[in-house]
């Protein structure tokens, strides 16, 4: 079996996480890699993936989910009452053991490897990977059986899935419009072909100008002016864009349409993609 996590990179003197994969091989712990093998449904679980935490909400999985982390913010009632386990790449392992879960649902981007390994030692690992739509509706049916709510996942699979065929449709319809997606700075960085948050755009008909590029390439101001960028997504997640950093970015972008984005909107695979159809379609037509 092998395995790929999210790995780390320092960058100007600050701790940057630096969104790439490393592949390793994995031979031991309790990482599930189907459904079917977790024997009973869950009672006792600790999401440590902010999109999936609210999947377990939208579900209705209030007394069985115990512990999430502290940027699990949606659902707002769960973000100020639930047990917190650390950040999603600074895992308390200790807090994790003392409440004794019968599943952790983890992520290969977003959290560490070294971490989910310590924690597979001792507890059962769902790891989802999700690097499109098609992979976010496999992810939400997985965690359909994991949790035994199949008939509620089904349900939201088919109404996101309507949403985005609608989308699609209109997309096709109209011009694409290329799009440099920004997601940190110093260094910028941006989008690549093969992350979700670009599969997003694609199906909003947008084009990536990055979409040769693998995970999160750091870039400079010099390549959006040499691709003749004309639209740039300043994203509200990782990196906290604000206007200020539209005032930097127009002086050294002269006729480039720049424009702060909920990044939750194109980031977030889980329940969140019912709301995300509506908000990347208005967006679009005020592009």
């Amino acid at each position: 079996m092998v395995k790929k996590f999210a790995s780390t990179a320092i960058c100007n003197d600050k701790l940057l996480w630096k969104f790439f994969y490393v592949v390793i091989p994995y031979f031991y712990g309790m990482i599930l890699t189907s459904p079917h093998q977790l024997s009973s449904k869950p009672t006792r679980i600790v999401s440590l993936v902010p999109s999936q935490t609210e999947l377990l909400y939208y579900l209705g999985l209030e007394t069985e989910t115990i512990a999430i982390t502290k940027f699990c913010v949606h659902p707002e009632i769960w973000f100020r009452n639930k047990e917190r386990v650390g950040g999603t790449k600074t895992i308390d392992i200790e807090k994790i053991r003392s409440l004794n879960p019968d599943l952790v649902i983890a992520n290969k981007e977003e959290n560490i490897k070294e971490q989910v390994e310590k924690i597979a030692e001792e507890f059962p690992v769902w790891l989802t990977d999700v690097n499109d739509i098609t992979g976010a509706y496999q992810m939400i049916d997985d965690i359909g059986m994991l949790t035994k709510k199949e008939k509620e996942t089904s349900e939201l699979i088919d109404r996101i899935r309507i949403k985005f065929n609608l989308l699609f449709q209109v997309s096709e319809t109209t011009d694409i419009i290329p799009v440099a997606y920004l997601i940190w700075k110093d260094p910028f960085m941006t989008v690549g072909g093969d992350t979700f948050i670009s599969n997003m755009l694609e199906n909003a008909g947008f084009k990536n100008i990055f979409s040769g590029e693998k995970r999160y390439p750091q870039i400079n101001i010099s390549q959006l002016n040499s691709l003749n960028c004309k639209h740039v997504f300043l994203s509200s997640e990782p990196y906290p864009f604000k206007q200020k950093d539209i005032d930097e970015l127009k002086s050294r972008l002269p006729g480039v349409k720049i424009i702060l984005v909920d990044g939750e909107m194109f980031s977030w695979y889980g329940s969140r993609l019912l709301q995300a159809v509506e908000y990347i379609s208005c967006l679009r037509q005020n592009v």
